[in-house]
């Protein structure tokens, strides 16, 4: 829900950009104004204002520097580390503890993504997912005929549909499961337009909405799951996925270049992207509701699930059984328990005795 709350934001600026753009009048003044904000940026070097990320800190053996961070958020928070009354007051002699005085800090570069298999597989689907961002150029191309502005607008907020969607079903159904539903809607609109050419304008219209609005959601949630898959360490796998998102967007500018031509073979390649992507995604590891990867190796653990849940049956034996059932007779159990009892009869403080 945090996640989406960066895509709200988005499409909230792409709906005032129409008003500032009749407010300035003029090209320069409006990049201007789009542009100045950004050096609001520079206060992220600020650590009072963007402290930095506690868990990045303690995976990357940062540990003074997690302790700072850790004591800044109590402080903000309202919250006393000498409390005994609060559970969390041996928090920092744990971390001594954990990690020691020994641990010196550690970077990863995203070139030791070499050694790795299932890191590298899930980035490289991820990516190539991503990419499909610019087969919205064939949905928007269909809506061309229509005014400049319905078209930009059915744009933004189809946007923010798919941010709602994505919030509504994405901790309810899955983010792999809501992510190959993108894929396979995508996949069938771009098809659709590409095979059934002498459509009605209004069957058009749909197809193209509808493909918009999945293919959106489908850029969103590849970059949110490459977030939640990627292990902490290494931060340049999201860097990855979001530059493979900026080549789909490059080649959709080309044929605005072009003046759109070739736009039939830029449409039959996104499509194939699409139809890819929907057998890839079925390799990709389900994050819901499990922890985070800080480490390279908690990254190279995940797998993905069965695709078919099989629910064996209780009265299926096998026909040879090659291991004998485990007896829940233990002669040194047995034995202690008899001399312990034996020891308890013969005391002299009993009011009886066994001879």
């Amino acid at each position: 829900m945090v996640a989406m709350i960066g895509g709200f934001f988005a499409v909230s600026a792409e709906l005032l950009l129409p008003g500032l753009a009749i407010l300035c009048h003029d090209w320069p003044i409006l990049q201007a104004v789009a542009t100045l904000p950004l050096i609001l940026l520079i206060s992220y070097w600020c650590a009072s204002v963007f402290p930095e990320s506690p868990r990045w800190l303690l995976a990357t053996d940062h540990i003074p520097q997690a302790k700072r961070s850790l004591q800044e958020f109590t402080k903000r928070n309202g919250v006393c580390l000498q409390d005994e009354m609060y559970p969390g007051e041996t928090l920092m002699s744990e971390i001594d503890s954990a990690y020691g005085e020994d641990h010196q800090p550690r970077y990863y570069s995203v070139l030791e993504l070499r050694q790795t298999r299932v890191i590298w597989k899930n980035c490289l689907i991820l990516s190539f997912t991503f990419i499909g961002k610019g087969i919205q150029y064939c949905f928007t191309r269909n809506l061309d005929v229509y005014n400049f502005y319905l078209k930009y607008f059915l744009r933004v907020i189809t946007g923010a549909l798919a941010c709602v969607f994505i919030c509504l079903c994405v901790n309810h159904f899955g983010r792999r499961g809501i992510l190959l539903l993108s894929a396979i809607v995508t996949g069938l609109s771009s098809l659709l337009l590409l095979a059934l050419t002498e459509l009605q304008s209004g069957l058009v219209l749909v197809l193209s909405v509808v493909g918009l609005l999945f293919s959106q959601a489908l850029a969103m949630l590849s970059a949110f799951f490459a977030c939640e898959v990627m292990p902490t360490v290494v931060g340049g796998c999201f860097g990855l996925v979001l530059a493979a998102g900026c080549v789909g967007m490059a080649a959709s500018s080309m044929m605005e270049l072009q003046d759109k031509r070739g736009f039939f073979l830029h449409h039959v390649i996104f499509a194939s992207f699409a139809i890819l992507s929907v057998l890839c995604i079925m390799l990709l590891p389900e994050s819901k509701r499990k922890s985070l990867p800080d480490s390279m190796k908690e990254g190279e653990s995940q797998r993905r699930p069965p695709l078919f849940l099989s629910q064996q049956k209780k009265d299926c034996l096998p026909l040879l059984c090659t291991r004998p059932p485990v007896s829940e007779y233990n002669p040194d159990n047995y034995s202690r328990l008899v001399s312990a009892t034996r020891k308890m009869l013969t005391k002299d403080n009993l009011p009886y005795r066994i001879a």
